[in-house]
């Protein structure tokens, strides 16, 4: 956890889920990293759903069309951190996510995101890590969220109430397509 705890040692909301996948920690970190993992029809669904008022309500002109000018929120939208060999690997994304343009902050890297200053917004970390285990790995991902101030951390708590459910099963679906995906032929 030492990229998890380089980029994010501090927090106030995380949330944990593994399982086991019967391949080397190797190519379950390989098969994590790629993008196509995380376009799941259901994390799809529900990314729509969350992203609806806002398009609805700039479609009728009762808002400024802040995610019409954009794509669906995705993976895409996180900044690599860094990966660790076979043990880890970590993604960050740092807005104001209670917004309904997530008020994401642009990110080249992870010193860039190291260096923010998290003031008036929240910063979050994908972790992945791989461990030995059996006759293949266990997988886990957390996410951790630090919110800059108490302002955000009012303003992330109604939204992490809300959206917790969610996150929780597209965190599970994820690990499910990794484990589909790492028993495939490469």
């Amino acid at each position: 956890m030492e990229l998890m705890n380089r980029y994010l040692p501090r927090y106030q909301f995380a949330e944990t889920h593994s399982l086991h996948v019967p391949a080397s920690p190797a190519r379950v970190l390989d098969v994590a990293a790629r993008p196509e993992i995380t376009d799941d029809p259901v994390a799809r669904s529900l990314i729509a759903l969350r992203e609806l008022p806002n398009r609805l309500a700039s479609r009728l002109g009762l808002a400024a069309p802040t995610l019409r000018q954009r794509e669906a929120f995705g993976f895409a939208d996180f900044t690599p951190l860094g990966r660790d060999g076979e043990r880890e690997l970590a993604f960050g994304l740092a807005g104001r996510f209670w917004r309904f343009d997530y008020g994401l902050v642009p990110l080249a890297d992870g010193p860039a995101f190291a260096a923010l200053d998290a003031t008036g917004l929240a910063k979050l970390v994908l972790h992945f890590t791989a461990e030995p285990e059996g006759t293949g790995t266990r997988l886990t991902t957390r996410t951790r969220v630090w919110c800059g101030d108490a302002a955000a951390q009012r303003r992330f708590t109604a939204y992490w109430l809300l959206i917790r459910p969610a996150s929780g099963l597209i965190r599970r679906r994820m690990l499910q397509r990794v484990r589909d995906a790492a028993l495939l032929p490469s």
